[in-house]
Order: structure tokens, then C-alpha cells, then sequence
């Protein structure tokens, strides 16, 4: 259902009626309003002319300024008024995108809403940068404290740190603590959190930092870290396959992600064919790395208090761990029954 009453190709229409016709045609062809919806770059439009581009720019800024004194402009006040009214209602500050697609589906409709909003002396704007899309807003201050708690929420996040949207919500909504309650509603909050371009989340709905690989997955190692993660416990590394199929559908051969979760670090072989995340706590390593490691962090054992522990690094048979304790090159074994590095 649309949020406007109006017709925004004919208030244009209308608007620009009050231009000379070169103005007019400046302003069609710099907006893309006419049949061919590419907007015209200033340098085509004065090569078109055969004027500079600066001169088209001074018709352009003209062109704005006489439709805003014309009396066609007063007329149209009850749409500048709706277009205020959505923008209010959508949070007060919302990226270009996201508002020219809540008010129209019809992608040819954009160029004409994008007019209305650089005529309406009440609309500004923020071009994109490194940090943020293009926005629109009305009150500055309240265009500030948004801008200032996202790039807070950034600062709390560490590089590989992975969230819940939920948990981001509630995170982003306590460094707002200075903005009107009437904004903290959930699809407000949203819209504000999707104005950044640092902060995004993964194909599993996960917020994170943008260039973390663990939110811009690019590679099957990214794929098979977010597929363990969301399994949360040992996996086998053909079910690893399927899941990066089936999740990121993305063509996944078993050999090659097997030889992918060798070469990383963030994984853990723990039994035949089973990975973990190494940031879970598991020891890397095969079994008799992990017996020394054992050994290393508590002292002399009994086997079985080395079994017990073992067992909660690797999902080995105990005589596996037996054969390794065996092995007079590594350990030996005390009076008391306790095993020791050689």
C-alpha cells in the first residue's frame, strides 16, 4: 500500500513547468526524468550544449531556487508535507534506498521522489561515505546521536566478534540513550543500524564488523567456520560440505573443503574427520601433542585422570590415548602410576 496520496511524476511535471525549456531539459536530463531513467552526468549535459560543466551546475542551482519561489511550489505544499510525514514516521533519518523503496515499488517512480526531496527546503541530505549510505533526515541533532551511536556500537565490537540481531539491537539501543523513546521502536532501530555500511550482518542474520570474514564470507574457509559455529559442537568435515551447500548455496566438493579446514588455524581436528572451532578451547594438535599438553598444564597423572581429559580434546578410543602413553620416546610412567614427559 503506498504511504503518499500523490503522484510524484506529476507534481514534478508541474514543478518544473515554471523552468525555461533548456532549464527544464537540464533538469530532466540531470534527475532521469524522462524516458531513459540514467541520470546524465554534468559533463554530458554541457557537451550536449556545448557549455561547461560548471554553467550546467549554475542552471541546475538556479533551476532549484526558481521552482522553490514559484507559486507552482506553494501549490504543492500537501505533498512536501506527506513526504515529511513518511520520513518522520520511518525514524526521522533513513537511507536513500530504504525511503525511496517504502514509498514506491516502481523503480522508474525513484528519480522523481529524489527531486521532491532536494526541492523540499526541510529534506537534507548525507552523501555516502566510508562509514554510512546515502541518508536523508530533517532534524540534525537527532541526525548526529544516531551517526554518533553507530560508530560507538562499531567500537564495541572487536574484529571477529559475531552477535544476534537481537543482541545488536539491545547493544545499539543503550548507546541511544539520549534519543526520544518514541524512536526505540524495533523497525526504527533497524533502519538506523542499516544505514551503516561498517556494521552488517552474515548470510545467517549474525552482525558483525563488515570486513570481518566472519560477516563477508568469501572463501570456503569463512563458509566452514560460520557452518561449525552455527552447528556448535565436532563436525564432520562431509557434513561441513552440505551445509555450506545448503545454507550459502554455494558448490561445495567434500575433498576440497576437507583440505580447506587443514590449512586454517580457527579449526581443530578432534577425531576421524571431526573439526571444531579452536576458539571453542580445543588443543590443536595429534593426540600426543595433546597428552604432553595435558601434562604440561596439570603435572604428573594417573592414566586414567589423563584419559578423562583427553578424551575432552579428542574423540578418540581410550587405547589410542593408551598407545601414545606408551611410547617410552615421550613419557614414562612413575612408583605412584603417574605419567610424566620424558
Amino acid at each position: 500500500m503506498s504511504t503518499i496520496t500523490f503522484k510524484p511524476k506529476q507534481v514534478t511535471k508541474r514543478l518544473l513547468s515554471v523552468l525555461p525549456d533548456r532549464a527544464q531539459d537540464v533538469m530532466t536530463s540531470r534527475y532521469g526524468l524522462g524516458k531513459d531513467v540514467e541520470r546524465m552526468t554534468l559533463e554530458a549535459i554541457g557537451k550536449k550544449y556545448n557549455i561547461t560543466r560548471e554553467r550546467v551546475r549554475q542552471i541546475e542551482n538556479h533551476a532549484i531556487l526558481t521552482i522553490r519561489k514559484s507559486k507552482e511550489y506553494q501549490k504543492e505544499k500537501k505533498a512536501f508535507d506527506e513526504l515529511e510525514q513518511v520520513l518522520k514516521s520511518l525514524g526521522g533519518l533513513i537511507s536513500e534506498e530504504d525511503l525511496l523503496n517504502h514509498v514506491s515499488k516502481d523503480k522508474s517512480v525513484h528519480n522523481h521522489l529524489n527531486l521532491l526531496l532536494i526541492l523540499g527546503e526541510s529534506f537534507k541530505k548525507n552523501k555516502e561515505d566510508d562509514n554510512f549510505k546515502h541518508r536523508w533526515y530533517m532534524d540534525e541533532e537527532l541526525s548526529d546521536k544516531v551517526h554518533r551511536s553507530l560508530h560507538a556500537l562499531y567500537n564495541n565490537l572487536s574484529d571477529h566478534d559475531l552477535v544476534s540481531e537481537q543482541d545488536i539491537i539491545s547493544s545499539f539501543a543503550e548507546h541511544l540513550k539520549e534519543v526520544s523513546d518514541e524512536y526505540k521502536k524495533e523497525e526504527i532501530l533497524k533502519r538506523w543500524l542499516a544505514l551503516s555500511k561498517a556494521v552488517s550482518k552474515n548470510p545467517l542474520g549474525e552482525w558483525g564488523k563488515s570486513h570481518s570474514p566472519n560477516v563477508n564470507a568469501k572463501g570456503m574457509r569463512d563458509y566452514a567456520f560460520l557452518v561449525i559455529r552455527k552447528h556448535g559442537s565436532p563436525i564432520h568435515f562431509t557434513e561441513v560440505a552440505k551445509q555450506i551447500e545448503k545454507l550459502f548455496k554455494k558448490k561445495a566438493h567434500v575433498a576440497t573443503t576437507h583440505n580447506e579446514l587443514i590449512k586454517d588455524p580457527r579449526f581443530v581436528l578432534v577425531g576421524r574427520g571431526l573439526y571444531a572451532l579452536s576458539e571453542w578451547g580445543y588443543i590443536s594438535g595429534v593426540v600426543k601433542d595433546v597428552i604432553r599438553k595435558v601434562i604440561e598444564q596439570n603435572g604428573p597423572m594417573p592414566k586414567d585422570k589423563i584419559i578423562e581429559k583427553v578424551l575432552k580434546e579428542r574423540y578418540v578410543k581410550e587405547n589410542t590415548i593408551m598407545v601414545n602413553l606408551q611410547n617410552p620416546k615421550y613419557f614414562k610412567k612413575d612408583k605412584e602410576g603417574r605419567y610424566s614427559m620424558v
